[in-house]
Order: structure tokens, then C-alpha cells, then sequence
């Protein structure tokens, strides 16, 4: 690896991932963010939440947006599209959602490497921009293609893959198979991120000696707890630096994270709703002293800026009483 610390990436994930979230996990020590998955389709015909979800700002750099969609036409006009925004695109052939799977899109793609090549040389050959892809391992019945594609794509120019150790069929169970991602990284010389199952410094530095990889994509350990970056660098040594809230424990962390998460959102949204505040509400108390019943009253509240004062008196409470127990 040299003096190259290995980048470590916000996964991209619908419905948190959002802007808002991708700023706070750059500030919590993510070296790379990329946005929600987002639908060709949507992108073409100018569907406003669809454009909502590839917005970025100069506190995001480089800028890269993930799309996906079945139809190769569809796919290219998109990269035109966003080409004058984007620092990179990325491709998702990794997503097992069936509503993607259904149409031909995402990870359904993988048991037609041709299709993907196509698709990628489409993209690849319409913009100047770097042409980026995230793929599982296979579908899950017959073979495991991401091999086979890695090689190919790397001949056709695309500039690094990122690949989650499960296929289509596994969704989110069992274990990520990190020994094939090895064999990706082995055979191709471009950059090969490795996802799945990083959870902490130590699965951290497991997984890339594990793999050989570039560099560490991190999706579900990253859901409530962007702090997880900061983390795995500080264990492993790669920085010294205090975080942004000082040297308190989880809690206090946890609290700092989501008022600077509501001031990202006022900055960023102004007036208009937050989609996902409900949901990231969620992820930053589970598992605390509580929490439950807490979110029984969040979950009757309507107004998103007492829904953020409600989780952040509880935060702010558990974190001053974790102090005051210290003491």
C-alpha cells in the first residue's frame, strides 16, 4: 500500500445517504461519499426527487453520483446528463432490491456480463468523466461473473470497482466473501474497493489484508454511526488528529453527530421536508438506554424540527449522564 492510507468510502444507500449525511460522514472521516442510487429513468425524464437525490455541494469533492437502469440509451443519456456536475459516475450493478431486479437494472445484470460491458462502453465512450461500477459477486445461481466483468471493464477503461463479497441471491445474509474480492484484486490492475461486513477498525484491517485491496466501502456499519470513519483510522493508527467532538465517549459523539446533522439539514434543505430524518432518527438511538420509548413519541411527531429536538434532548441527556458517571 506504500504511504497511501487506503480510502475509506461512505457506501451509497437509498434513503440514507442523503446530502446531508454524505457532508457529516466527510466531516466524520469518510474519504469518499457517493450519493443514493438513482434511476436512469428518473434522471431522463426530469423527475424532481430523482434530481433532488444527485445535488451536491462544494463540501463534497469529488462529487459522484450513482445511477442505474436497464436500458443502455437510457444509461447514456443520464452520464451526458450529469456529466457537467460530476467529478465521477458511478454504475450500480449491486443493488438486489426486486423492484430494481425486476427491470432488468442492478444486480439482475450480472448473468449478462456482455450486457454490462455494453452498457459500461456506452457510458464510457459518451463523457470525459471517469466511469466508475459497483458490483456483487454473481446473481447466486450459476457462476459468479464479477470476475470475468472486472477483467473486461478494466480493458474498457473503467477506473476502479468497487465489489460487495455477496451475491444477489445472499441480499444482506450470510458472509461476505472477501476471498473472491482477493481475486479480483489480484487480476486487474485498476483499483478494487472491497464491501461487506466492515463493521469496525478491526474488521477493517482484516478485510483489507484479507482482499489486497485499495481501499474499504462501509454501507450498514455506517447507518447512525458516521463516527465508524474517525474510528477505524484512529485505532489503526492512521491519524492523531482529535474528531470534531472533542474526546468524549460514544455518546457524546453520537450527540454531536446528530445536532451537526440538523444544522447540515437546515443549511442544506431550508424549508423543504427531509425525507429521511425519520429514518436517521432511528438509526442514531438503536440499541440505547430508552431509545424504544423515545421513538414511540417520535414516531406521532409530524413536525421534522421538534422530531430533531426530541433526539437531541435524549442525546444530549444520555451523554451527560454517561459524563456524570465517568466523573
Amino acid at each position: 500500500m506504500g504511504d497511501q492510507l487506503p480510502p475509506l468510502f461512505l457506501a451509497p444507500m437509498a434513503g440514507v445517504t442523503d446530502l446531508a449525511y454524505r457532508i457529516l460522514a466527510r466531516e466524520c472521516g469518510a474519504d469518499v461519499t457517493v450519493t443514493e442510487f438513482t434511476a436512469a429513468s428518473g434522471l431522463t425524464r426530469r423527475n424532481t426527487y430523482s434530481w433532488l437525490k444527485v445535488e451536491s455541494d462544494p463540501r463534497e469533492s469529488p462529487f459522484i453520483p450513482q445511477i442505474f437502469g436497464g436500458i443502455i440509451e437510457e444509461m447514456v443519456q443520464t452520464v451526458e446528463m450529469l456529466q457537467d456536475r460530476a467529478d465521477v459516475i458511478d454504475i450500480n450493478f449491486g443493488c438486489p432490491a426486486p423492484k430494481v431486479c425486476k427491470n432488468d437494472a442492478g444486480a439482475a445484470l450480472l448473468r449478462d456480463p456482455d450486457r454490462v460491458v455494453s452498457m459500461v462502453r456506452a457510458c464510457i465512450e459518451a463523457t470525459e468523466v471517469p466511469i466508475t461500477v459497483k458490483m456483487r459477486l454473481g446473481t447466486g445461481s450459476g457462476e459468479n461473473t464479477a470476475l470475468e466483468i472486472c477483467e473486461r471493464l478494466e480493458a474498457e477503461g473503467v477506473e476502479r470497482v468497487c465489489v460487495h463479497g455477496r451475491t444477489l441471491r445472499q441480499r444482506y445474509s450470510g458472509e461476505a466473501d472477501w476471498d473472491q474480492i482477493r481475486e479480483i484484486s489480484e487480476a486487474v490492475s485498476i483499483p478494487v474497493i472491497a464491501n461487506g461486513d466492515v463493521i469496525d477498525s478491526s474488521t477493517a484491517s482484516e478485510c483489507l489484508e484479507a482482499t489486497g485491496a485499495s481501499g474499504l466501502m462501509i454501507g450498514r456499519g455506517a447507518i447512525g454511526r458516521p463516527t465508524i470513519f474517525n474510528e477505524i483510522k484512529r485505532d489503526l493508527g492512521w491519524i492523531t488528529d482529535p474528531p470534531p467532538w472533542g474526546e468524549g465517549g460514544d455518546a457524546i459523539a453520537r450527540a454531536w453527530c446528530w445536532n451537526r446533522y440538523l444544522e447540515l439539514c437546515e443549511d442544506i434543505y431550508a424549508d423543504s421536508r427531509n425525507k429521511n430524518l425519520k429514518r436517521h432518527a432511528v438509526s442514531f438511538t438503536k440499541g440505547l438506554p430508552g431509545a424504544s420509548a423515545m421513538r414511540v413519541d417520535l414516531h406521532g411527531e409530524g413536525n421534522q424540527r421538534k422530531l430533531g429536538r426530541m433526539v437531541s434532548e435524549y442525546l444530549e441527556g444520555l451523554a451527560s449522564l454517561n459524563e456524570a458517571t465517568a466523573a
